[in-house]
C-alpha cells in the first residue's frame, strides 16, 4: 500500500517545496487518508488566505525504503500538482467568542457577530467540519450554537456561516486533550507471524506525537496514561515498525517471538493540551497451537477404536457354551425321535400275535 504525502511551493517567494502536515497553518490544513483497496488522500484548506496561493503537490510511493535516511528508494515518488489562486477581497469582519481555554466536561456557547449591518442575511448555518449541525432562516447579525458538553465527540472545528452574497463565515476551535483508545484491548498472534497493534484518538486537535512502549514490571497502567515502560523506536531491532498518521498509530512486530514479544504494550498520544494513552495485551501462540485440536480428535478416535476392539474380543469366548448347548439339544431331539419309532414298531408286532 503506497504512502501519500502533500507538499507546497508558494507563488510569491523564493522558497522551494515544503511538506504539509495535518494541522498545519494554525489548524487550517486538514488531511484525510484512507487505505482500504486503494490509497486515497484528501487535503482541505480552511479559511483561505492570500498566502495560501501556490502549487500543491501530492507524492505517492510504495517503496519500503522511501523514508530511509541512507538508502535511496528503488521506486521513485510519483507526483501530481495543482495550482491554487486565492483572490483577496474586502470581506466583512466577524467577531467570535472563541474561548482561549475550554475545560472538558463544561457547557460552552459559541457566538459570531457580523459587523456589516448593510449586508442582507437570508439565514445562518453552523457546521462541524463539513457537516451542517444547525441552520435557520433568521436575518440577525448574531448567531449562537450551544455545546452541551465539551468532550472528545463534541470537539472539533465549528464554522459559523452567514448566508449572504457572497457567503461569509468564521471558524471556532473547540479543543480537548487526546482521547486515546486501543482498537483491540487484546491481540493474538502465532509465533513467526507479524503482530499488528493499533491505537486511535477521536478528539480535536489531532495527536501531534505518538509514542509506543513495552510496559515493564512496576509500570503504571491506567485508562489515561502508562509510564515506566521500555520505549520502542521505529526500526529498532529490525522488527519494530511504527506508522502514525494524525489520530491513528500502528505498531507492527515482525517475526513474533513467544518469549520476547509477549506482554502489555502502551501507546501514548500528545497534543498541546496534554498526553493520554491506552494499553494493548499481546499473546503469542506456539506454531503447534493449531495442531492441538487435530491431535485431540485423533486421540479420541484411537481410544474409541481400542474400547470397541477390547469389547469384541471379550465377547467371543461366551459364544462356545451356546454352541455346545445347541448341539446337545439337537442330539436329544434325535434320540427321542428314534425311541418313539422303536416303540411304535413293537406295538405293531404285538398286535399281530393276538387273536
Amino acid at each position: 500500500m503506497p504512502e501519500i504525502q502533500w507538499w507546497f511551493e508558494p507563488d510569491y517567494s523564493n522558497e522551494s517545496f515544503s511538506q504539509l502536515w495535518d494541522g498545519a497553518r494554525g489548524d487550517r490544513v486538514q488531511m484525510n487518508a484512507t487505505y482500504v483497496f486503494h490509497a486515497t488522500s484528501t487535503l482541505y484548506l480552511m479559511n483561505l488566505r492570500p498566502e495560501d496561493s501556490g502549487t500543491y503537490e501530492c507524492r505517492a510511493s510504495n517503496d519500503p525504503d522511501r523514508n530511509h535516511l541512507t538508502k535511496s528508494p528503488r521506486i521513485k515518488w510519483i507526483r501530481s500538482q495543482a495550482n491554487v489562486i486565492v483572490i483577496d477581497h474586502d470581506s466583512p469582519i466577524i467577531i467570535t467568542n472563541s474561548p482561549e481555554e475550554i475545560v472538558e466536561g463544561t457547557y460552552v456557547i459559541l457566538s459570531c457577530n457580523l459587523t456589516d449591518p448593510t449586508l442582507p442575511i437570508s439565514g445562518h448555518e453552523w457546521l462541524k467540519g463539513s457537516k451542517v449541525v444547525q441552520e435557520d432562516k433568521d436575518s440577525s447579525q448574531i448567531m449562537f450554537y450551544n455545546v452541551s458538553e465539551v468532550n472528545a465527540e463534541s470537539s472539533g472545528q465549528y464554522t459559523c456561516k452567514f448566508l449572504t452574497t457572497p457567503e461569509v463565515g468564521e471558524v471556532i476551535n473547540v479543543t480537548v486533550s487526546p482521547h486515546v483508545i486501543a482498537y483491540k484491548k487484546s491481540e493474538h498472534g502465532n509465533e513467526g507471524d507479524t503482530g499488528v497493534l493499533t491505537c486511535k484518538s477521536s478528539s480535536f486537535p489531532p495527536v501531534e506525537l505518538w509514542a509506543w512502549s513495552l510496559v515493564t514490571e512496576g509500570g503504571i497502567e491506567s485508562d489515561h496514561l502508562t509510564t515506566a515502560g521500555e520505549p520502542i523506536v521505529n526500526g529498532s531491532k529490525d522488527r519494530f515498525i511504527i506508522k502514525s498518521s494524525g489520530n491513528k498509530t500502528e505498531l507492527r512486530i515482525l517475526k513474533l517471538d513467544i518469549e520476547a514479544d509477549q506482554g502489555t504494550y502502551a501507546c501514548n498520544g500528545t497534543n498541546f493540551l496534554g498526553t493520554t494513552g491506552a494499553t494493548v495485551s499481546l499473546r503469542v501462540r506456539s506454531r503447534l497451537a493449531a495442531l492441538w485440536p487435530f491431535l485431540g480428535i485423533v486421540a479420541e478416535v484411537i481410544i474409541l477404536v481400542t474400547i470397541i476392539f477390547i469389547y469384541e474380543k471379550r465377547r467371543k469366548p461366551d459364544e462356545a457354551p451356546e454352541a455346545a448347548e445347541f448341539a446337545s439339544g439337537t442330539m436329544k431331539s434325535n434320540s427321542g425321535a428314534n425311541h418313539d419309532n422303536m416303540y411304535c414298531h413293537v406295538l405293531r408286532k404285538t398286535n399281530k400275535r393276538s387273536p
